[in-house]
Order: structure tokens, then sequence, then C-alpha cells
């Protein structure tokens, strides 16, 4: 799951815009190049055809449950409360499933659809570093700028599109399936931002940017007056106190066609009537109605560029207070799937069709929105129906790709389960720190509700299977509750390895205030440390080698088996060396250290937006108070099959390779998965 240092890192916003304006050519372009290769394309088709073996299956349905946690998953089967998850098992096989080194869900996923581990594919986590600055940067894309521009008149024009290119490597099981011509849709698997061309369809998902560039950026119009900014992923827009009215405006990206960039609005209106506690909101000549506590359904806006230039977004609003002071809540600006301004799917106007038979729908990576419930701007009952009708997008246009689909794969991820854990398991665990500043627990059966849910799912997938589908269910990790956070550059500062610049105080984000000629080793992301390696890092004092093993070791003793000074528990179980994990070309990128966090503990807030001060060990209050950046071994996944498998212990990574061999084609040698059915089985 995607944390609140991320809320700014993304695309830059003046992307979306620029992608706009050029994608008409680029898509001509296209075009006419791919009718010059077809012929071409069709021989080397015809050449993998002959090599291929007899598929095992026609159709392979995977329906990804991010987060779903095999104790939970075990306790309910039991008590009978998954009956079709229980029918499943009965009629194939149930087994936990290993997740990844380390268990963070752009990890698993990106292993789950290579079948490679991590320095192989080159996600580690969310975040990367940029070793000069030692500034955080988005791990699984890369965004370049445009420098040379057209000037006419006030505007400028570039001449060239932005760079957009996904940064996770090795080829996914779907595309070389499409080499050997056999169809895959996949729908909101994450990492897959921006889409990569493959014979099949596919809508990106988690790291997909809103419209202003960031991982999630929400606004709160109020006149309720506040001395800080939000500390996650939010915008306050202050009103003036005892109107009726108001004239603001939505702000959305930067005007990249004018010099210096001035951000597009579109001029808003709110119109209060108090004693029926609504409000008439106008927005460029549309008017919407909104009453309290009810979130609308998706509003389109429109961004005026440049003459016959615009870009569109999609967005929800909610009054949530209007007594002595008027809020009004307006969600993350989602690029909107009917007029996409960034590529969000493959192909381009699949992510319209989608739109055509559905309607409006969500296409932010990090959907529902986790940080207006952390800041405490929407209430849990909003949140709950955030994810709920999100979910309900992503099931419709999940059994639209299923009707349609004759043969191939169809593979779709749901994230309720995940981010409902996420923010609801204050109640369900007792005395969890978090529950002190809960309202109330009337969702106190929230994540036994969606546990429910994902079994009506199962259900309604397992009625439409026909004689030679398979279906399998795959959760990426599990889950544990976030109890205590832990600040690993805290740790470090006390230990004498990483050192503060003369006069700071350590409050900076970002590590900021470090000084990094006195400073050996620094934590960056939820689960990874880096030593600060001399001609690796900008300002490193480490020397390769012989140096930097008597640090990582000396730093992994002590971390090893660490205790948390308030509570005398085991904070961290282990940490565990990147380069006796795994290896792989991209190695270098990853962390020298994973943390691996025992149950109830992870980063801390303050640690994960590298701010060094502070305690050590401290209560996480926030809503968020569930989590799986810990020690891997604690959280694997499931994995339930429609036919036994032939292996005890399945991994998440040998997901992909199963897909290819039960559609006959042998795993190529860089696979570090292995098939989980090494026999063939005829239809039942």
């Amino acid at each position: 799951m995607i944390q609140p240092l991320l809320a700014y890192i993304g695309p830059g916003a003046g992307v979306a815009l620029l992608s706009s304006f050029l994608v008409l050519l680029t898509t001509m372009v296209v075009v006419v190049f791919s009718l010059l290769l077809m012929p071409f394309r069709l021989l080397w088709r015809a050449i993998r055809r002959q090599k291929r073996l007899k598929p095992w299956v026609k159709r392979l349905i995977i329906v990804g449950l991010d987060g779903q946690d095999p104790q939970l998953t075990e306790r309910f089967m039991k008590e009978g409360k998954l009956p079709n998850f229980s029918k499943l098992a009965d009629r194939g096989c149930y087994r936990r499933l290993r997740t990844t080194f380390p268990s963070l869900s752009p990890t698993a996923w990106s292993s789950f659809a290579t079948g490679t581990d991590p320095a192989k594919h080159n996600i580690f986590d969310f975040l990367g570093r940029d070793t000069r600055t030692y500034l955080p940067v988005l791990s699984s894309a890369h965004i370049g700028d445009v420098e040379k521009f057209l000037k006419i008149g006030k505007y400028r024009i570039p001449l060239r599109k932005p760079e957009l290119r996904l940064l996770r490597k090795s080829k996914p099981s779907w595309t070389i399936l499409g080499e050997h011509e056999i169809w895959s849709t996949v729908l909101r698997v994450p990492i897959t931002f921006p889409p990569e061309e493959f014979h099949g369809a596919q809508l990106s998902a988690m790291c997909t940017p809103d419209l202003l560039g960031s991982q999630g950026t929400f606004f709160l119009y109020t006149t309720r007056p506040a001395d800080t900014k939000f500390k996650e992923g939010g915008i306050r827009v202050a009103l003036p106190a005892g109107g009726d009215r108001f004239q603001t405006s939505v702000k959305g990206p930067e005007n990249a066609f004018l010099e210096g960039k001035p951000p597009l609005e579109v001029p808003m209106t709110i119109a209060l009537d108090r004693a029926a506690r609504r409000a008439r909101v106008q927005l460029d000549g549309t008017a919407v109605d909104l009453k309290e506590k009810e979130l609308s359904d998706w509003i389109t806006l429109s961004f005026k560029a440049a003459p016959a230039i615009k870009v569109s977004a999609n967005c929800r609003m909610m009054i949530t207070e209007m007594d002595e002071h008027f809020s009004l809540y307006v969600t993350p600006l989602n690029i909107d799937p009917e007029n996409p301004a960034m590529p969000i799917s493959h192909p381009s106007y699949y992510a319209t069709y989608l739109a055509k038979r559905i309607g409006p729908y969500c296409t932010l990576g990090l959907a529902e929105d986790t940080w207006a419930l952390n800041e405490g701007v929407i209430d849990d009952a909003t949140f709950l129906k955030q994810a709920y009708d999100i979910d309900r997008e992503r099931e419709q246009m999940f059994f639209v790709a299923l009707d349609r689909l004759r043969k191939g794969t169809l593979t779709c991820v749901f994230d309720g389960v995940d981010r409902i854990q996420h923010m609801f398991w204050r109640y369900f665990e007792k005395g969890h720190p978090a529950a002190r500043s809960a309202s109330g627990s009337e969702h106190a059966d929230a994540i036994e509700k969606v546990y429910r849910h994902s079994d009506e799912l199962v259900g309604k997938v397992m009625a439409r299977l026909r004689r030679d589908d398979m279906l399998m269910v795959v959760s990426d990790h599990g889950f544990a509750s976030f109890r205590r956070g832990v600040n690993l550059n805290a740790w470090l500062l006390s230990k004498g390895w990483l050192a503060l610049k003369e006069g700071g105080d350590g409050t900076a984000e970002w590590l900021r205030e470090v000084d990094w000629s006195r400073t050996k080793a620094y934590a960056l992301g939820l689960t990874g440390m880096f030593l600060n390696i001399e001609g690796r890092e900008g300002k490193g004092i480490v020397k390769p080698g012989e140096d930097a093993a008597r640090v990582k070791a000396e730093i992994m003793a002590a971390l090893n088996g660490l205790r948390d000074t308030g509570t005398g528990e085991t904070a961290v179980n282990e940490a565990f060396d990147t380069a006796k994990l795994y290896s792989g070309p991209y190695l270098p990128n990853a962390p020298d250290l994973i943390i691996g966090f025992n149950a109830g503990y992870r980063t801390s807030w303050d640690g994960a937006t590298g701010v060094v001060s502070g305690p050590v060990f401290e209560d996480n209050t926030k809503a968020w108070s569930g989590d799986h950046c810990i020690d891997p071994r604690l959280v694997p996944g499931v994995l339930f099959a429609s036919r036994k498998i032939d292996r005890k212990d399945p991994a998440l990574v040998d997901i992909a390779p199963t897909v290819l061999r039960l559609f006959g084609i042998d795993p190529p040698a860089h696979m570090d998965g292995k098939p989980l059915y090494e026999k063939a089985f005829s239809g039942e």
C-alpha cells in the first residue's frame, strides 16, 4: 500500500496537459507504423505458435485480492462465513502463499506479474532515491521534462512529448502470452503505469497519478480556521466566515502552455441553503446539488489551457459540516477515463470503452482516500462508501471483460480488503492505540464484512466458470496490526551511524538536515536501509568492500531482535541483507538492508517522511492502524485454485510461470518462480 510520503511524489502535473495535446499526433504515427510492421509480426507469431505446446486450459481467470490474510481467511472459513472460498478449496486447493522481500504491494505484484525476484524487476518499494541528492523519487515510473517550446503569442507549444517510462523490468506473463497470440485482459494490477503494449487490454493501477501529478491530493474548502497544513495529501482552501455564498475555484495542473506555468482553474460558486442543509455548487456552467454528509456521484471538470485544448478530470464532493462552520470535501482529481489526459490504458481507447460500458470510474492508483480519513476530513462511513463504490466499479469492468473473453486470461486486482484492513484494524484489535481517538466502534465488523464481500465475488465468478476454465484467487501478502512506529533514522542517530548538520534539530523532512560527511547509513522508504557508500551516493563516506561489509554487519547485529524501550517487546525480528536474498541486474538499486519488523510494528510516520528528530519508538494513533510492511515471513498471502497444485510450498513468484505452463509455454530461464503444475490435466 502507498504511504503518506508519496502524496506529492509522482509525475509532473504538466505531463497531463502536454500528453493530451500530442496524443492525437502520436496515435496517428503509431497506427501507420503498426500497419507497416503487421506482416512481419504475423510471420513471427506463426513461428512462435508452432513451438507452443497444447494449452491445458482455455480460459484462466485470476482474481487478485490485495492484502487478504491467511489467518483471517482460515478463521472465517472455519466459522462458516466464507462458503465460496471453502467450496473452491474443496474443489481444488488452498495454500498459504509466500510473499516477497519486502512484503510491499508494488514489489509483490511486480513479482506476481514477472515471475522474478525484485533484483530482476527493479521494484523494491514505493520509493527509490536520487543518489545525488538523497531525495525520494517514485520507483515505478520516470517522468521527463519538456525543455523546447515554440512561442506563438502568449502561448508555448511543446516540440516533443514528455518522456513517460515504466521502471519495472522483466516481461510480465501477459506480454509473453501475447508473443504467442494468447489474449490477456489485465485490470488494475499494481505497477502497470504507464501501460505497456502487448496482445491484450490493460487498465493501469497503483502509482497512476491524479491530474495534479500526485499520488492523491484531496481538497477541503472550509470556513474553519487552521494554523497548519495537512500533513498528508491534502490542500486546505480558506473560505470567508459567516457567509452563505462563496466564490472560489478548483485548481488543476500547471498550464505548461503559458510562461510561468500558472495553475489551471475551474471557477466554483457555492450557494448554501442552511435550512435544508444543502448547497448548490456551480462549476463552469454545471450545477451540482449537494446534501450534507452525502458523497456525490462523479463530477466532470474541464480545465481550459489554450484554444481548443482542454483537460478533464473527475471528482466527487461532500459537505462535511454545515453549522457554525461550512466545509466541502473534494476528492483527488482523477484522470477522466472518457478523455484521459495521460496514458492509463492499452489500447489507449480501452479506458474510454470501459467508461462507456459502466460509466465514470476511479482511475487514481490509490483509489480510496486514506489520507482524508487519516486527517479526519472524512469519517469512517464515507471512507467505506468510497471503498465499496470503487469495488463495484471494479466488479462491473471485471464481468464486462469476463463475458467477452472466449479464450486467454483475465486478471483483475480488487483492493478493498487491503484498504479496509489498513484503516479499520483499530476496531478489530482490542487495546489498539488508535482506538483511543476513534469516534466509535460501529464499524468494528468492517474487516469481517469485506472478507464476506470478497467471498460473494468469488461465488459469482465460480458460477460463470466453464468446463475448460481455471480460476485462481491470489493475495500478495497478509496483514498485521500497526500499534507502534519505529523511526529508524532516529535510531541510527542515537547509535552514531547518522549525524545532523551543525544547528540542525532533525525536524526537516526528507533527511534535509543530515550531515552526509559524517553519516554511514540512512533509512528511506518503508522497509529499506542504505549505507552511504563512497562513489555510489553523492556524498558517500563508507568505502565499498570490507569497510561496507563491516558497517553492514554491525548494523544488522544491532537491529536483530531490537527491543522497544517503551514496552519491552521485540520491534525488529531481523535485518535482511539483500545481497543474500536475491541476485539480478538491478541489485545495485536495492536497499542494502530490508528491515523485518515484528508484528505490531512498522516504520513510524516521521520515519517514513525522513524526519530524524523525535522518539525512536512511539504509539500509532492514526486511523491507518493495520499494515504488512513487516517481516515477510509473518504475512504470507493466500492461494485458492480450482485445480490442485503439484507443489506444497507455493510462492507469489510462482504464479507467472504457472500461467505460462497452463498455456503450453515453457517459462523463460530467468524466471525465479517455478510452475505449480507439472502434469497436464483434462477438463472436467
